[in-house]
């Protein structure tokens, strides 16, 4: 496996460059409040896995908040930060007669879709065609209205957008680009919560940490996060799929490019822009930038079934890349790998 290095490590892409977007936030502290006063809120398990030479530890996140990913973290946190703000007594209809609207691959919409219904909000989903019908079922089963449109994520979103601007609704997206940053910066804040818990249970930092992307917004608020809380001590390796190098190819150009591949059988990680946030974050904090193929992904999953690890192409593509890596990580070293969902029913 290639693995070029980021030129632009520790010091981030030219000033010029991204000046608008914001630096990824580093304070767990708001997300943990607000988590602290939900019923549904606790700890993912961190857990060693066998098998890949190193002694890996898998942050398991299939069971976050009963939505089945990290995703819960994100949008349902901006969702609760704004039921909130309004300073209502009873938060269960803070946001009567909001509509957020979104285009989704996956566990976006859904914690899109739950914190709406739990807030009292309208939530909208865009679905491209590709996005199987069972994730439709799930989000109708948490309130949402969901529509069809295009056959790849980018017409999704244009789609979503339109209709936030037509309707006066509130696009709330997990990328961002110009003129679209404070909510996805505080999506990405959400995040900060499973990176604290990381570092609370692991007080020395591993030598390796392998964060899979797809805009980004995971593994810039991850990498922030441990750079603040354990230095330059590990390598931090952000991982993509080969059909959608968008994060790579940006540090490559040394400004923000659109990949070009076909779709990719790890769909929450098919993105061809990157998240400005996000890029803007990683071209200071990452070490490298590696691919895996769709094959190398699925390759890997029935050893972790095997190990009561069952996920996605998707959610095990940091462990895909370990796996692929040359040369192999020594037996002692000690590699933080993030398990981001559950496998598909």
């Amino acid at each position: 496996m290639d693995i070029p290095l980021n030129p632009w490590r520790g010091r981030g892409l030219p000033d010029e460059v991204l000046s608008d977007a914001p630096w990824p936030s580093v304070d767990a502290s708001r997300p943990e409040f607000l988590l602290s006063r939900c019923p549904t809120a606790a700890p993912t398990p961190l857990v060693p896995c066998s098998g890949f030479g190193a002694r890996v530890m898998v942050k398991d996140e299939r069971q976050r908040m009963g939505l089945g990913s990290f995703k819960a973290l994100g949008a349902a946190y901006v969702i609760a930060h704004e039921a909130a703000a309004t300073g209502s007594t009873d938060l269960s209809g803070a946001l009567s007669g909001r509509v957020y609207v979104t285009a989704s691959a996956g566990n976006h919409g859904l914690s899109v879709a739950a914190g709406a219904r739990i807030f009292g909000a309208r939530a909208v989903i865009y679905l491209a065609g590709t996005v199987p019908e069972s994730f439709a079922a799930r989000l109708r089963g948490k309130g949402a209205e969901v529509i069809r449109a295009g056959q790849e994520y980018e017409a999704s979103m244009n789609a979503a957008s339109r209709a936030a601007r037509d309707n006066g609704w509130t696009l709330l997206s997990d990328s961002s680009w110009p003129g679209y940053f404070d909510l996805p910066h505080r999506l990405m804040e959400g995040y900060l919560a499973m990176a604290a818990e990381i570092t609370g249970a692991m007080p020395d930092a591993p030598d390796l940490v392998m964060l899979q992307a797809g805009v980004g917004g995971l593994a810039g608020a991850c990498a922030a996060w441990f750079r603040q809380a354990w230095g330059d001590g590990p390598r931090i390796v952000v991982v993509e799929p080969e059909a959608a190098p968008a994060l790579r190819d940006s540090i490559a150009a040394g400004r923000p490019v659109t990949a070009a591949g076909p779709v990719s059988s790890m769909g929450r990680l098919d993105c061809k822009a990157p998240s400005l946030i996000a890029l803007k974050g990683l071209a200071r904090d990452a070490d490298a930038f590696v691919t895996v193929s769709d094959a190398q992904a699925a390759a890997v999953l029935p050893q972790l079934e095997a190990r009561g690890l069952a996920t996605t192409e998707s959610g095990a593509a940091g462990l895909a890349a370990l796996r692929a890596m040359t040369p192999q990580p020594g037996r002692e070293d000690r590699v933080l790998v993030i398990l981001s969902e559950e496998a598909e029913m």
